[in-house]
This record gives C-alpha cells, structure tokens and sequence, in this order.
C-alpha cells in the first residue's frame, strides 16, 4: 500500500513538473500564443473591373440613331432675308414651339458624351433622348435659344467658330463660357467655316488645332467634339481629325461612313416653316430612330 502511495505521489511530482515545463514554454499570456501556429484564413481575392469592348464599325452603324437637330439662327425673318437665308432661320415663336412640343412629348436631350458612350458601348439612354445642337455662334443662340433650354432642364452643344467670337450679332467669349458652365457642351467648328474638304498642310494648324486650344482656354476643358462646316466632309479628313483628338465629329444630311461612323454623325437642318409637331415629323422620317 506504501509503495502505491509512493508511486502515486512520485507520478503527480512528474506530471507537475512536466506541466510547469510546457507553461513555461507555451504559456498562455498573449505573447507567447503569438508563437504559436495559427490556421490559415482563406481571403476573397476582390473581382478585376472588366475593360468594356468598343464596338466595330459595323454594330455602330447597326444601332438605332438618335435623332439630332441642328440649328444655326434664332430670329424672326427680315424682309432682306432670302429664300435660301431663311432655310437656317428659325423664329423665336417657332423655336420656342418646337423646344416645348419636344419637351410635352417626353424627349430627354443627350449630349455628346452620352452618345459616344451608346453607340461605341451600348450603354443605355434616357427614353425617347434628341440631341439639340447649334453652329456658328451666333449671339441669339445665347438669348433667346439657351433661356428656352434652360426652362425645360434641356441641354445643347454649341459649336463655335472662333473667328466670330466678340464681333456684332454673334457670342462673346465670356457667353461661349457661361453656356459651357451651366452644362452645355461647347464644340469646335473652325476658325472662320472653311470647307475641311479643301484643305491642305498648313490649314489644318489655323482651322482646328488653334481653335480648339482657344475654346479649351476659354471654357477650361478639352474641345472632344467638332462640326464640319457646311456638314461637308471626306475620308481624307477623318485621319486629321482622330489625329487632333476628337471623339466624334458631326455632319449633315450625307449618308455616314462604312468605316468611320463616329466621324460622320448625321444631322438634320431645321426649318422655320414647321412649328412643334411638323418638325418632330421630318425629325422621325429621318433617322433610325430608338
């Protein structure tokens, strides 16, 4: 029986010791259980953004298009003015009449970002979307066109000829600013609306890359959008064009290059011999439209 006591009591010494041993080792304070092996925690490695692909010429011309209107004077016609002047005249009641035949039909207006986006990557548009546009800066685009858009939260790109700027019955410098600030697009359209299809060397220098530095220095942003005088354009152009950085350009009534579509964007003239209702006619008997 002593000798089981002895043994019993001669293990528990053993076992003391042995545990005072693996505390001292791995004892149970913060620090040390630092030391100690740790399971290894999977992590989620985060999803990559997916680079869109812009589209090929082909799906770009197979999209619908969206009706664009242009257009150059805002006045009541003049005894003086002809036949042919008044085609690119629209009187202020008449204007005033389509903008708010547009605006009772549901039209959002899009700008030119909003269509490079849908049409390069098929990104989605507010319904029934027009794009409003004006060339040649003049000054009654500023009063009484931009206070029309204003009223009906519509915006419209302008673009601007530089050689105009400040001189009597077209924009100043400080107005080209003010459009570009309440968020209407400013756009270039030459220095003095040479034809782009007669150009040579030294005159794209003058006609685009000087204007479109001025138009950046006066509103303060890259000039990504431009307007072939007359809407005449060539192949021979689109090269010069891309070169200068232009996201897309904009023509008239041509039909749009097979390879280049984004540099041929087509528009329509409008009239002021049609109030509200026969322009959105002529507007949806001319385009594709969504």
């Amino acid at each position: 029986m002593k000798n089981a006591l002895r043994l019993t009591a001669h293990t528990i010494y053993i076992l003391a010791i042995t545990c005072l041993l693996v505390t001292a080792q791995y004892g149970c304070n913060s620090e040390t259980q630092a030391k100690i092996p740790q399971a290894v925690v999977a992590t989620e490695i985060p999803a990559q953004p997916v680079t869109p692909v812009a589209a090929d010429a082909a799906t770009i011309l197979s999209r619908p298009e969206v009706p664009i209107l242009c257009y150059h004077q805002v006045r009541d016609w003049k005894p003086s003015d002809s036949k042919t002047a008044r085609d690119y005249i629209v009187p202020e009641d008449i204007f005033r009449d389509q903008v708010k035949s547009l605006a009772d039909s549901g039209y959002h207006t899009i700008l030119p970002d909003q269509l490079y986006e849908y049409l390069v990557y098929g990104k989605a548009l507010p319904s029934k979307p027009v794009m409003i546009t004006f060339d040649d800066t003049r000054v009654d685009q500023f009063t009484v066109a931009m206070p029309e858009l204003n009223k009906y939260g519509f915006k419209g790109v302008f673009f601007i000829m530089t050689v105009a700027l400040g001189k009597p019955g077209y924009m100043s410098k400080d107005e080209v600013k003010q459009l570009s600030d309440q968020g209407h697009v400013i756009g270039s359209h030459t220095y003095d609306h040479q034809n782009v299809k007669k150009y040579i060397d030294k005159d794209w220098e003058e006609q685009v890359t000087k204007p479109s530095k001025q138009l950046q220095m006066i509103t303060g942003k890259p000039m990504e959008y431009f307007a072939y005088p007359f809407g005449l354009w060539n192949k021979e152009a689109i090269p010069h064009l891309k070169e200068h950085g232009f996201k897309a350009v904009f023509q008239l009534y041509a039909k749009r290059d097979e390879n280049d579509p984004l540099f041929t964007i087509r528009r329509i003239i409008v009239t002021g011999d049609r109030g509200g209702p026969g322009m959105q006619k002529l507007m949806k008997s001319s385009f594709k439209s969504l």
